[in-house]
């Protein structure tokens, strides 16, 4: 099947509604054979209380994009993903404006899949380094 990222950040997208990704403003913006990024706001919705953006919601943003990105491996007519591990390193704060998190594979196996997850900022400076464990199942319907 040939890439499509049209219809990869569409469904992406259609994916976020009425889930955490629409609630921390997560958008699905770029997608290649072997990427995928998305975009969030840094605004109040995901600072911690001394006005910075917080790392669980980098965590989110970096976990949401991760997993989404395995959806590039996968048949989704017979497999789910689920993510069975996060790490991240915040390496420099945020107050406002926009980061992007781009979910890049490092290995790509039949039932795991490992990525590495850059959080950067609108200067490309470096906010969160992530790597992201997720581990590919037959779907209740396939086992």
């Amino acid at each position: 099947m040939a890439f499509d990222k049209v219809k990869l950040l569409a469904l992406c997208n259609t994916f976020s509604q009425n889930t955490l990704m629409q609630t921390l403003g997560i958008s699905y913006v770029d997608a290649g054979e072997d990427f995928l990024t998305a975009t969030m706001p840094v605004n109040p919705g995901v600072h911690q209380p001394m006005g910075l953006l917080h790392g669980g919601a980098s965590v989110a943003l970096a976990e949401s994009v991760g997993s989404a990105a395995s959806m590039l491996f996968t048949d989704s007519e017979k497999e789910e993903v689920r993510g069975i591990e996060i790490s991240a390193n915040h390496l420099r704060s945020k107050r406002e404006g926009m980061v992007w998190g781009t979910a890049r594979i490092i290995h790509r196996g039949k039932t795991l899949h490992l990525w590495e997850i850059r959080i950067t900022d609108e200067e490309q400076r470096l906010i969160c380094l992530c790597k992201l464990t997720n581990i590919i199942l037959p779907k209740e319907s396939s086992r």
